[in-house]
């Protein structure tokens, strides 16, 4: 007599989806009418003068394009290697092969964006996409390693410049320095907005003919990439003025040489490291105990919980309740810390690592504009991208060691992972408990917020 074992599948209340949009409108819209400083934290302050109006939507029009594209590939990329029949370890190698771009080569776009202009840096992001997009009409199996090292160095100009553009548009066209801490959390905003909108458009493409539907996003990436290029073009024009020995020395004096700028490389880089971690462990970790779930119900609301997260830092920051940035970091770093020693204990409760992700993503979407704050007040404009660059560095470099370890020797476990990323939280709380004793008078001279 044969056994009929039921298959149980795990899929999130979809009441929480409610929740989360709530919450989020809330946080949003309630804002200016409890706020002291409605000047410095209202997104719908009348009193911001039209160019920055402009300025800010056309930036985050352009921002918004990119996220688009990062995550319709994030999306995209491994269901395409599942399709084409990729084994585990054939996958560990082509993220490995994408890290080692991204630490070898990308290292280098922040410095090389401060030399010689954001814009074409920027500019170099969407034809990167642009030729993955024609490579991949062109060829398909024999494009995954060609598309893999560009789309790596993207994310590489991704996390990089888009920002450090900000700034610099921003300090150029002479707006209000308080203004800058609200592109920054609607930057992560947006991005979290843009990659959940990437997956609608994912699933909408490939419908349900996997055979015919696979083509569909490259042509999406094609039109998107040549619509973000002539926005560029059109949009902004920017000229550089440092030369190359006078980058290197301020970079040699004002980056290398103070201290309270390495507590904030190690904070960043502790941070990407736990990002880079988590989107590598996720899915396996919640598939641990052999349960079918549903993970494309699951991705909406780890981004909703960072749209949450972002919501929050105006009202921490510059609220009618206004923190220390550097005393919120602490505690978010000690939060996160927490949640990856629970999840590294082999904790296979379903539901309950769900919230602890979700709590994961909203203390990431409240550290990254947070960060970025910091980041105006002790680091010169035109030193900013290749002092992000150096901060992603040691995390891709770490998270490509783990890789190789994981993927060929075998001889490290997901919980040592999980560990280690754990720890290195901690030791990010522990740099902002420091920088915030030494860093009593950070940079006056056009970077105070």
């Amino acid at each position: 007599m044969g056994v009929v074992v039921e298959s149980s599948i795990w899929e999130p209340n979809p009441s929480l989806y409610i929740f989360i949009f709530l919450c989020c409108f809330f946080s949003i819209f309630l804002l200016p009418y409890y706020s002291n400083k409605i000047s410095s934290s209202s997104l719908f302050d009348h009193g911001f003068s039209s160019s920055f109006l402009r300025f800010q939507r056309n930036f985050l029009l352009v921002f918004s394009l990119a996220s688009v594209m990062e995550g319709l590939w994030s999306v995209f990329g491994e269901f395409e290697l599942v399709i084409y029949g990729a084994s585990k370890e054939q996958m560990m190698l082509f993220l490995s092969v994408g890290y080692a771009a991204a630490l070898f080569v990308g290292t280098f776009l922040g410095m090389l964006s401060d030399f010689i202009g954001q814009t074409k840096v920027c500019l170099v992001f969407f034809i990167l996409h642009f030729i993955v997009g024609i490579w991949k009409r062109i060829t398909t199996h024999s494009s995954v390693w060609v598309a893999n090292i560009c789309l790596s160095l993207a994310s590489s100009i991704f996390n990089i410049n888009f920002e450090t553009w900000a700034v610099v548009e921003h300090e150029k066209q002479g707006h209000r320095q308080d203004t800058l801490s609200d592109t920054f959390w609607l930057m992560t905003f947006f991005e979290s907005a843009s990659l959940i909108g990437s997956q609608v458009l994912a699933n909408w493409l490939v419908g349900s003919n996997m055979e015919k539907g696979i083509a569909s996003p490259y042509s999406a990436s094609i039109f998107l990439a040549i619509i973000g290029i002539i926005v560029i073009t059109r949009g902004w024009t920017e000229n550089s003025t440092l030369t190359f020995k006078e980058y290197t020395t301020s970079f040699n004096t004002c980056i290398f040489g103070d201290k309270r700028i390495w507590l904030l490389i190690c904070a960043q880089a502790c941070i990407q490291f736990s990002i880079g971690v988590f989107w590598v462990l996720w899915a396996p970790t919640l598939v641990a105990d052999g349960r079918e779930v549903h993970l494309g119900l699951i991705y909406p609301c780890l981004l909703g919980s960072r749209m949450l997260g972002s919501t929050v830092f105006p009202w921490l920051i510059s609220g009618p309740s206004s923190f220390r940035t550097e005393d919120c970091l602490v505690y978010a770093f000690i939060v996160l810390g927490f949640v990856f020693s629970i999840v590294a204990y082999d904790y296979q409760e379903i539901g309950v690592l769900v919230t602890l992700f979700c709590l994961f993503h909203a203390c990431v979407g409240f550290i990254l504009p947070s960060l970025a704050r910091l980041r105006t007040m002790y680091v010169p404009n035109e030193l900013r991208g290749g002092m992000i660059s150096l901060s992603l560095a040691p995390a891709n470099a770490a998270i490509l060691l783990f890789l190789l370890q994981r993927g060929y020797n075998q001889n490290i476990e997901n919980a040592a992972m999980l560990s280690f990323t754990a720890l290195g939280l901690f030791i990010a709380a522990g740099c902002m408990h420091m920088l915030k004793r030494w860093g009593k008078q950070p940079y006056q001279n056009g970077h105070k917020l």
